[in-house]
């Protein structure tokens, strides 16, 4: 396949605008399904959940599920339910990994599990996994189910894998790469791939925009893991050098290592170990980063992934939504946040 690439106007930078605009009606549908389906008896979950779905979160995966919707011509409404799922199974995981990294700050607020605690941060996660489940349940499609089941279960099994690398300087490429498909990318693939289902479209067509969503998703967290050494809290929404100061051993880090003196990789062994990663030690690690190109091609590693995301989207008609959906993908690359 020729790959059509998407070219912007001059001047202007990429935006999530588009798909914005385009999934605008279908979102309200999905947003009062989010807002009936926290809803419970027992006060502190509504409480609780709506402090993170309310947080200022762009419903970036269920736009793309009614985004990928768009571009198949799908007219019915089966999707608003399953993009519902999309985004209580995405909550459920911020809530727990916020309490697995003891982060106080998600989208720039104060984080769930600060506020009211590990233990109740836990535990509306659980709840808000189980309205998923419910969702699907109703849609009534075994496919649906096996793919978003498929995905929360892989999402697991990349933050397991993701804890057990963290602090290891040995982590190679190859196993960061794993890691951030399984616990980013696996949702934003099976978030596009049941458009196709809804839709009633075959395997091919499944695959290619479940490939979408797994580059971009790919994408997606190589820049956030570049931009947390070289941008600010105010611009991320979270505090700068989290990762460094919790071990977590991403692709920025994996490069400068490999590409250390040993005087340097003696101090990412320090620093990810948590023997020396204050101030000081995060100012050098910048440093260390920027001499070895690590951020750059960090950064060159998210286009190229973009790009394959791109290409995928060539093979559908050209349309409103297939451009949406290919701007989104240099927003996601271009974002500062």
């Amino acid at each position: 396949m020729t790959a059509t690439v998407h070219t912007l106007r001059p001047g202007r930078e990429p935006s999530i605008k588009a798909l914005m605009n385009l999934t605008a009606p279908g979102l309200n549908a999905v947003n009062h399904v989010i807002l009936d389906r926290m809803q419970s008896p027992v006060a502190l979950i509504p409480e609780l959940a709506g402090h993170l779905i309310a947080g200022g979160g762009k419903r970036l995966r269920p736009m793309l599920t009614l985004g990928c919707a768009s571009v198949l011509g799908y007219e019915g409404n089966r999707h608003f339910k399953l993009a519902a799922a999309v985004e209580f199974i995405h909550t459920a995981t911020l809530l727990h990994d916020d309490v697995v990294d003891a982060s106080g700050l998600r989208r720039g607020k104060v984080t769930a599990n600060a506020l009211y605690g590990n233990p109740a941060s836990v535990l509306v996660g659980d709840f808000l996994f189980s309205r998923a489940f419910e969702l699907m349940v109703e849609d009534g499609s075994l496919r649906v189910l096996k793919i978003l089941s498929r995905a929360s279960a892989v999402i697991a099994e990349g933050e397991v894998a993701q804890l057990t690398a963290q602090r290891d300087v040995s982590t190679t490429e190859d196993r960061y790469l794993e890691i951030i498909t399984a616990k980013t990318a696996a949702l934003f693939a099976a978030a596009c791939q049941i458009a196709a289902v809804v839709a009633e479209r075959d395997e091919k067509v499944e695959e290619a925009l479940a490939s979408y969503g797994r580059y971009l998703g790919i994408a997606f967290q190589l820049v956030d893991d570049a931009i947390d050494y070289v941008s600010d809290a105010e611009t991320m929404g979270k505090n700068a050098g989290d990762d460094f100061r919790d071990g977590k051993i991403t692709l920025p880090v994996i490069l400068a290592y490999a590409r250390g003196n040993e005087d340097e990789r003696e101090f990412w062994r320090r620093a990810m170990s948590g023997r020396a990663n204050g101030v000081a030690e995060l100012a050098r690690a910048g440093e260390l980063l920027r001499s070895t190109n690590a951020v750059a091609d960090t950064m060159a590693r998210a286009r190229h992934y973009g790009q394959r995301a791109i290409d995928v989207l060539a093979g559908f008609p050209k349309s409103p939504a297939r451009d949406a959906l290919t701007e989104t993908v240099e927003f996601a690359i271009a974002r500062a946040y």
